[in-house]
């Protein structure tokens, strides 16, 4: 009879009880948020729909197959008028934390000049070992399944530091699917401002390439 009346709660308002409550995740779904992350994105049509973002390529490139501890991503963003030069280079490890959580951890590269711009260098990417990363604490995205094939997530409260532009730390949302994701990066200074990011809502990047 309880579980009548939550049903009838959640229809009453438009929320489908699946999803209203965490969904258990397994190996299958980490392996298919990798297979989502994996690729070439692009920003284009929504830089041409809402001329305020910018046309950005995102890829994001697997690296060491053989690992044993969950999936690893080398991550290049840029201007779509510059690839070559991104201005975001990342590794992200993407495992799972337990049974409802994801995690896309984040990494620096310590000598990020002499990758950047050759995601698409075998050569490059095979020079590439854990013991160049540095480990961005507390910027990790947590991320719980929404959907079949379907992912949402965020950093942790302010957990994520940054002095970018007067911020004294960063958040993150993500939402992804088999098309593509959203992704909203945000900096806040000390009193809880917004000093860097998109202020109307996310970068949706299409996926254009797996």
């Amino acid at each position: 009879m309880k579980y009548f009346f939550l049903v009838l709660c959640f229809f009453l308002l438009g929320i489908n009880p699946i999803t209203a409550q965490q969904q258990k995740v397994s190996q299958k779904d980490l392996k298919d948020l990798y297979e989502i992350m994996s690729g070439t994105f692009s920003s284009e049509a929504q830089s041409l729909e809402e001329p305020e973002f910018f046309h950005i390529s995102l890829v994001m490139q697997p690296i060491w197959k053989g690992a044993q501890d969950g999936y690893w991503l080398y991550v290049e963003q840029a201007m779509a008028s510059s690839p070559e030069a991104p201005y975001r280079v990342r590794v992200y490890h993407l495992y799972k934390e337990d049974a409802y959580t994801l995690v896309s951890q984040v990494y620096e590269l310590k000598d990020e000049a002499s990758f950047a711009g050759k995601i698409n260098d075998p050569t490059a990417l095979a020079a590439l070992s854990r013991e160049m990363l540095l480990h961005k604490e507390g910027c990790g995205i947590f991320l719980h399944k929404t959907g079949k094939k379907q992912f949402e997530g965020s950093t942790r409260d302010q957990d994520c530091p940054s002095n970018l532009r007067g911020a004294s730390y960063t958040t993150s949302k993500v939402q992804l699917d088999k098309n593509g994701m959203t992704s909203w990066d945000q900096g806040w200074n000390a009193q809880g401002e917004q000093v860097w990011g998109a202020t109307k809502g996310g970068y949706r990047f299409d996926k254009v390439k797996k």
